[in-house]
């Protein structure tokens, strides 16, 4: 999942880049208002923990902005205002959480795993797909009920295809929200990482359920067996069966 921090205090900055990173997020990081707003509108984050107190432009504002904008990410207004007013002018504008400085960093990573919960569909505390069982808050994966260790990127490309079950991935896709800024998209280090994850999951059930979708990129189905390659039509043939039953 990736994070988009916006906070112009330099150490403090620093502090949460590296523990949310230390929790397997992908992060990048904007020092002012109008640097944040540019990256918010050009990168699909899953999370934006937005300072109020910022130079050239005002949280608030940018809040607005991204708002009117059609920016649909969860945004958690990390500030020292912990005014009543100021908490429901900021909740009022578009924010969907506030965290008043100081504060405990155990609190501040609960907040950012409940806000990645709220989608469309609620996602439970523990994700689980058949065998696969991915506690976010532990970064523990548990597969046919055997913890199974993965690298911080594993782990977070794993999670994010589990967020996402039964739809198909880009590699785009898988590259914008498991990787930060600095992801070279001409490697192919999304198709190195996808076969790490095959290979360790089919050490333990003896078959991959991430699928290889011809063409279009990848997608995590227990339910369609242990074929390694679907076609897209397959899996829209069977949407409309589904939907005509």
């Amino acid at each position: 999942m990736r994070i988009l921090i916006v906070e112009d205090d330099a150490p403090l900055a620093n502090v949460l880049v590296r523990c949310l990173r230390e929790e397997s997020y992908a992060v990048d990081h904007a020092v002012d208002g109008q640097e944040a707003e540019w990256m918010a509108f050009e990168n699909p984050y899953d999370l934006i923990i937005l300072d109020l107190m910022l130079p050239r432009k005002d949280g608030l504002e940018v809040l607005r902005s991204l708002r009117e904008g059609e920016v649909k990410a969860p945004i958690l207004i990390l500030t020292a205002k912990d005014k009543i007013d100021d908490r429901v002018k900021g909740l009022d504008t578009g924010a969907d959480d506030y965290l008043s400085k100081p504060f405990s960093l155990d609190e501040l990573l609960a907040r950012v795993r409940a806000l990645l919960r709220r989608k469309e569909t609620y996602i439970p505390p523990v994700i689980r797909i058949g065998p696969l069982s991915i506690n976010p808050s532990r970064k523990e994966v548990l597969i046919d009920g055997k913890v199974v260790e993965f690298t911080a990127k594993e782990y977070s490309l794993l999670e994010y295809f589990a967020r996402n079950a039964g739809s198909v991935l880009t590699r785009t896709q898988l590259s914008e929200h498991v990787w930060d800024v600095n992801f070279e998209p001409t490697s192919n280090v999304v198709d190195v990482y996808v076969g790490y994850l095959r290979t360790k999951i089919n050490r333990v059930l003896g078959f991959s359920p991430i699928k290889t979708v011809r063409g279009h990129g990848y997608m995590l189905d227990i339910e369609k067996g242990d074929d390694e390659f679907i076609s897209l039509k397959e899996i829209q043939l069977e949407e409309t069966l589904s939907k005509a039953l």
